[in-house]
């Protein structure tokens, strides 16, 4: 479904949400309302028909419920208020905060005509290092990369990171973000998705030897599967990539590149007629 930030109904977002939880996996209206705290079962189904109005009481339970954090959260209190508001001045109070907080989160998807970003690691690295190392030169901003990459590149890497709307340059050196965030779009690209996922894979296999426990993360588990419940996981996933962009979006003061990656892959074939009973 779209981000949060391209709505301005509420009513549409959670509908939209309940229609994505719903092609994913078990999912209804009973379930929803009960994650929000609703006695009524079909509450939220009456909201969503606009039918009825959500109260701000209920927002950030609601909020919680479709797993909205940080500035998610708040877009989505301020989606109620536009929508409930009677009068001018408080629906014009809340588009203008709306507004203000979609331009300061504002997700860049990558289209076909910038794939160039997903060639390779050093180009999404780069854009989140070089707005934290002002004035830096090129031959800084490679030494503190892990993986190799020469000044030459990262020097090319830059222009085209400011060419194609990824950085802006300020003054000699200094960098900053045009968006808060870049995601890859599931209709463009995906040969060089792919080819980026291979990257990080093989990067995350290095990292395990490479760095202390302390400095990396890593945490798996092998699982039965059928295909409602891969639906319900893959969902429960996008949900919590969701959540760690917001976090990290919300932050400012940031003096690393991390890299995280999902993954969830079949170790056998499908088992016809299989049971665990």
């Amino acid at each position: 479904m779209k981000p949060i930030l391209e709505y301005k109904d509420y009513h549409l977002f959670m509908q939209d949400y309940y229609d994505y939880r719903k092609s994913h996996g078990a999912f209804s209206w009973r379930e929803f309302s009960k994650l929000a705290g609703f006695s009524s079962p079909n509450f939220l189904k009456l909201v969503c028909m606009g039918q009825s109005n959500l109260s701000l009481v209920k927002v950030e339970l609601v909020a919680k419920a479709m797993g909205l954090v940080a500035y998610e959260g708040e877009y989505f209190r301020q989606l109620v208020i536009f929508g409930n508001a009677v009068k001018d001045s408080v629906k014009k109070a809340a588009l203008l905060e709306m507004e203000r907080i979609a331009r300061e989160h504002k997700a860049r998807v990558v289209d076909s005509e910038t794939f160039q970003y997903y060639e390779s690691w050093k180009y999404p690295v780069l854009r989140e290092l070089a707005p934290m190392m002002p004035g830096a030169q090129p031959r800084k901003l490679a030494d503190e990369c892990k993986e190799y990459v020469s000044a030459e590149e990262v020097r090319d890497i830059l222009a085209f990171l400011v060419k194609a709307g990824f950085l802006k340059k300020k003054g000699d050196k200094v960098y900053t973000q045009t968006e808060k965030s870049v995601t890859g779009s599931p209709e463009a690209l995906p040969i060089a998705i792919r080819a980026m996922h291979k990257e990080m894979g093989n990067m995350a296999v290095r990292a395990v030897d490479r760095y202390k426990a302390s400095e990396r993360y890593f945490t798996g588990m092998t699982i039965g599967v059928n295909e409602a419940n891969y639906s319900r996981i893959v969902a429960e996933i996008d949900s919590c990539a969701r959540k760690i962009a917001a976090i990290a979006n919300e932050t400012e003061n940031l003096n690393q590149v991390y890299g995280l990656n999902f993954q969830l892959f079949p170790f056998t074939n499908k088992i016809e007629g299989g049971s665990n009973a």
